[in-house]
Parts: C-alpha cells; structure tokens; sequence
C-alpha cells in the first residue's frame, strides 16, 4: 500500500461531527473532483467520479449524513481499472446539496461570486482544514517518504491552483505552482511544510510516520557526514604525514640531521620512526611535550629547509649547464 493510500485511509475515518466541516468537505470534492447541473423543472445532477473506492465511501457517508441522502453508486471497468460513481439525480436532493455549499442561493438562483468557493464555506479554521482534506482526497497525492518528498493537488485550472495556494497560505505555507499535461499542479516538496500540511489535514498517525523517517534520515545523513569527514580528515593527515617524511628523508639524504637544530631533529626522528602518527601524538613523544601548532611549526620549518635544498640544486645544475 502507497501512503498516499495510507493518508486517504486514515482522513476517510475522519467524519467531522460539526456539519459546516463536512459541507466545506463535500465542497472541495465536488469542485475538485466532480461535476453538477442545476436545472429547476429539468435535469438535474451532482457527481463525484473516483478510482479510489476509500475515496468515494468518505463521499457517500458525508452525504448520507449531512443530507440524509442516499447517492447512486456506479461502478464501471475501463482500462484495467474500476471507477466509481456517486450521483444525485432527484432535483430537490440537488437543490439541497447546491444550496448548502452556496452555488445556488435560498431562492435557487446562481450564487456565483467569482471565487472557486463560497467564503462563507470556508470562514472558520476548521472548515479550511476540511476543504483542504476534500480536495487531498479526490485530487491529491503525497510520495513515500522513504523515497522522496512530495505534496501536491491536481487542480486543474488555475483559479483552483490558486484557491488551494491562497488556502495554504492562510495556515503559513509557501506552495509552489507548475502546469502539467494541461493540468494546474499545486505542490510542495518541504519535508517539514508537508509534515504541516498532513497536521492541518489531521492526519496524525501519517505525520507520526513522515515524522519517523524523517528522523531516521537525518541520522543517517549526520553519520554518513561524520564518516566522510573522518575519512577526508584520515586522508589529509596522510597525505601530509607522506610529504613531510619525503621532505625529511631528502633533508637527511644532502645535508644530514647534523646541521640542524636539537628541537628540529627530534621531531624529524619521530616523524621517520613514527610514520602514522598524527601531530598531537607526536608532541606527547617530545620531551617536554608540544602541543599540535608547535610540532606543525617545526615540521614546517623542515619542509621549508627541504625546499630550499632543492631549489639550491636546481640552480646548481642550471649553472652547470649554462
């Protein structure tokens, strides 16, 4: 099971007892996921089509007991996949639905407003959050957190993308907006603004396991970072262990440890004899003992004699040869 699936499960189990919430619910699904014509002495109808059958029960209970009514359900077979299809076709039952979620007004006339809902469906906190879950559950999708992070709601055009961006904004999160196959894509790729979103859709046991995995990442990631960074570190420390014996050996080998001084020498031993040693075990070798910047000065001291040795040479054998 997907946990897109595992959301839509658990907010289907969520039937709001304050029947404003349910009818800013039934709102978003039918505007989100569904058609209507209004007819007064004609065909008249309400439709939510779905292939989620969780889906398409949540819608079902929601009528059945904000309206008491009983929808007709289709289910039909296409494309190696079942549809279902929740209707209303008696005028009256239509009349009730439409008028409670303000697309006609009392007297059963066109209550178009300009906005994609009605604000007085959705002027309380608690009835943004159910429009919210009605849209998620007919036209929404949330990616495996395991996998990666994704959020998004199919709206189809752009004043419902927008509708939904102006909803998420309302509880202080940024969406972003794209366009594809047609359709106006509202998504949020935020691990931490999804966990928001799953909290005001009130989906607390997927945010309880979103939660989870994103705790297990970021050990994870910490300790692949510590890893890397040891290893990076053991790496620099040998790399810099390998010049500085090169630049010892060539000190020894052209002029000898006798020209140099007492301090310079010990160190130089140490380093031949003590090849993986890091500076600070070094410094305890000494007598007395030198922390770390002294021994990394007097090593550096001796690189730099060696690089004076060798450009020495190079002069040398140029003016032989000139």
């Amino acid at each position: 099971m997907s946990f897109s699936k595992d959301v839509k499960e658990e907010l289907a189990r969520q039937i709001s007892p304050a029947r404003h919430c349910r009818i800013a619910e039934i709102a978003a699904i039918i505007i989100f996921g569904g058609e209507y014509v209004y007819n007064p002495g004609g065909r008249s109808y309400v439709k939510v089509s779905t292939e989620n059958l969780t889906v398409g029960q949540k819608y079902f209970i929601l009528l059945e007991k904000t309206f008491k009514i009983r929808p007709e359900v289709t289910v039909r077979y296409s494309h190696n996949a079942l549809s279902y299809h929740i209707a209303v076709y008696e005028a009256s039952e239509v009349e009730s639905i439409l008028k409670a979620i303000k697309v006609i007004d009392d007297n059963g006339s066109d209550n178009n407003t300009g906005d994609i809902v009605n604000r007085i469906i959705i002027q309380n906190t608690c009835c943004k959050r159910a429009f919210l879950r009605g849209a998620f559950m007919v036209a929404g999708s949330v990616t495996d957190p395991n996998k990666s992070y994704q959020f998004e709601i199919v709206a189809g055009c752009e004043a419902k993308s927008a509708e939904i961006q102006d909803m998420l904004i309302a509880f202080g999160i940024e969406s972003k907006h794209t366009l594809r196959k047609k359709n106006h894509i509202v998504y949020v790729k935020e691990s931490s603004r999804i966990a928001d979103i799953l909290n005001i859709m009130e989906a607390h046991v997927a945010l309880m396991n979103l939660e989870n995995v994103r705790i297990l990442k970021e050990m994870r990631n910490s300790i692949n970072r510590k890893v890397n960074c040891e290893a990076a570190n053991i790496t620099k420390t040998t790399e810099a262990s390998f010049r500085q014996q090169q630049d010892i050996l060539y000190i020894r080998d052209n002029i000898g440890f006798g020209n140099l001084s007492k301090q310079l020498r010990e160190v130089a031993a140490l380093r031949i004899e003590y090849s993986d040693a890091s500076l600070k075990e070094l410094g305890m070798m000494l007598h007395p003992p030198l922390g770390k910047s002294g021994v990394n000065h007097r090593l550096r001291k001796l690189s730099e004699i060696a690089d004076e040795l060798r450009r020495q040479k190079e002069d040398n054998y140029a003016n032989k040869e000139n």
